[in-house]
């Protein structure tokens, strides 16, 4: 049986749901705006989302990515058959909604949002490549663009860690950084820091990919026997409240990679440590759904009725209201992924991806024969 992180499950849905909170917060009166404002500080959990996706990627498939024959090519078609339906549905629904805008059907307060000459790179998920000056059509789809060029490059990655080791990984982190601040100071980049891009997110990304997928290495070679997720979540609570308190850059980075690291070395060695996260499995499997799905209820729920109906009338407190689209968004992701997404990635994978039944337990030799027992 592959093992499971929960913890790290948990975090990645608990960053997915406050970039919703965020957005939703942004349509509210001035002080939902204000708090929305406030909550950039905490920006670092989406550097850690693509941490995870790095540990998880390299502690699951990179062994096997170079060891069975076509491989690679299987991982990329689970992969896009994972996240890419959804995507394009949510993708059509903006398109709809920027026609309607070009109409004259609807209004926008987002300029540049519906930019035809960006469609194609939306498409083809490179939006996040440096390709478009602004976030465009469903905005929030940077961070799966970015997604998908590690999966692209992480060859580079395996093949760094193989030739390597360690060091190999730790190399190519310092190059990757060095490489984005010169990146900045040159204004190649259009950002005051790299940890803020967004249509640049690809190489952002990807040294966060490369920090996560080291951590995957040291957590399955570690000796240490540490069998509790309390230092972990622990120290992964303090980084939050610090970074609340103005802590950012390289130091946030270094504590959230140090409690990914915690907290899945104690899930390594005790799958029972996160038992009690067992019922919020289904939540945090939906982390990406809902993720891809809160800018569409957004725009209905409260662009249109919030902002047209509701909130005119005066008839109900956006904070109160505001609990409906959070809940609907939830509801809504854990449909989409029993009834849409599993069943479309599993005809997509039997057509496409030639999946063998050893592949599908998703564990390869990095997450089974090298972790002690």
């Amino acid at each position: 049986m592959p093992l499971h992180f929960r913890s790290l499950g948990f975090w990645r849905v608990a960053a997915a749901m406050l970039v919703m909170t965020f957005h939703y917060l942004v349509y509210g009166p001035a002080s939902g705006f204000e708090a929305a404002q406030r909550m950039r500080v905490l920006m670092p959990l989406l550097d850690m989302f693509m941490m995870i996706s790095g540990f998880l990627i390299m502690y699951r498939y990179a062994d096997r990515l170079v060891a069975e024959p076509g491989s690679y090519r299987r991982f990329l078609v689970r992969r896009l058959a994972r996240f890419y339906p959804l995507y394009l549905l949510t993708l059509l629904y903006f398109v709809a909604v920027g026609v309607a805008v070009h109409l004259g059907f609807v209004g926008s307060t987002a300029d540049g949002r519906y930019d035809w000459s960006t469609l194609l790179a939306n498409v083809l998920l490179i939006q996040g490549w440096g390709f478009t000056d602004t976030l465009t059509f469903n905005y929030v789809a940077w961070t799966l663009s970015a997604e998908w060029f590690c999966y692209l490059t992480l060859p580079i990655v395996v093949f760094a860690h193989r030739c390597f080791g360690i060091m190999g990984l730790a190399g190519m982190i310092v190059l990757s950084c060095g490489l984005l601040e010169l990146m900045v100071a040159t204004g190649i980049m259009p950002f005051k820091s790299w940890m803020e891009a967004d249509t640049w997110g690809a190489y952002r990304a990807f040294a966060n990919f490369v920090i996560g997928a080291l951590v995957a290495v040291l957590v399955r070679d570690s000796p240490l026997r540490l069998t509790s997720i309390v230092p972990g979540w622990f120290l992964f609570g303090t980084t939050c409240l610090l970074m609340w308190n103005g802590l950012g850059g390289y130091p946030a980075l270094a504590l959230l990679a140090v409690s990914i690291f915690l907290v899945a070395l104690a899930e390594r060695n005790d799958q029972e440590a996160t038992r009690l996260l067992k019922p919020f499995d289904p939540v945090a499997n939906a982390s990406f759904s809902i993720y891809l799905i809160h800018p569409v209820v957004a725009s209905l729920l409260l662009g249109i009725v919030w902002r047209r109906v509701l909130g005119p009338l005066d008839v109900v407190d956006f904070y109160v209201f505001w609990l409906v689209p959070m809940a609907l968004t939830v509801v809504l992701a854990l449909l989409s992924v029993r009834y849409f997404e599993t069943p479309v990635a599993k005809v997509l994978n039997e057509r496409f991806g030639a999946v063998s039944a050893s592949w599908k337990a998703g564990s390869g030799s990095l997450a089974t024969a090298r972790s002690p027992r």
